[in-house]
């Protein structure tokens, strides 16, 4: 009885000591325009963890072309409003349900913005902050993060999918 409660609290120890490392990875990450992305710990007075957030501009990632006197959107990545669903008249708008403290989201997040030109023409990915977007993950049904769902300008679901890690298996998913 006692060997079996040892080996559970190794267990949980080594479990929680491996996601306090991969959570407080303090490594900027380049945000593909030539700033950096830092990441944030916010701390208590007693110096425990109460939270992650990474600092990004208001933008995000877009991915624009001069094409005469007209500019072309690109490909994107940048935060959800309910406004930006009208990109999906001209291209495919995917909403992607981060969290900051995910380590898939924090990855792929880190990949799309180190190379945005990876999101194609047409393609645009509303970053939606899933700890707080209660509407939408009722209204899609989503119920963990790095959720991925395909809508079309009025807000339609078209596809959902949860099982991508990385740029290239979100976009072929993307109908």
């Amino acid at each position: 009885m006692n060997t079996i409660l040892v080996l559970v609290v190794a267990a949980v120890v080594l479990l929680g000591g491996g996601y306090l490392f991969i959570s407080n990875s303090n490594s900027p990450v380049p945000s593909g325009n030539g700033t950096m992305v830092e990441d944030t710990v916010m701390e208590k007075s007693d110096d425990t963890t109460i939270g992650d957030s990474i600092e990004r501009d208001e933008s995000m990632v877009t991915n624009e072309v001069m094409e005469g006197e007209d500019m072309m959107q690109k490909g994107s990545y940048e935060e959800y409003s309910p406004e930006k669903l009208a990109l999906a008249e001209n291209g495919k708008v995917v909403l992607y349900f981060h969290a900051d403290w995910c380590p898939i989201c924090r990855g792929l997040e880190s990949e799309i913005l180190a190379n945005p030109a990876g999101v194609p023409n047409d393609v645009h990915i509303l970053r939606v902050n899933y700890d707080t977007s209660k509407d939408l993950k009722q209204k899609y049904g989503v119920t963990y993060q790095h959720t991925f769902v395909q809508v079309d300008a009025n807000g339609n679901l078209l596809a959902k999918w949860g099982d991508a890690t990385t740029l290239a298996q979100v976009l072929a998913k993307v109908k």
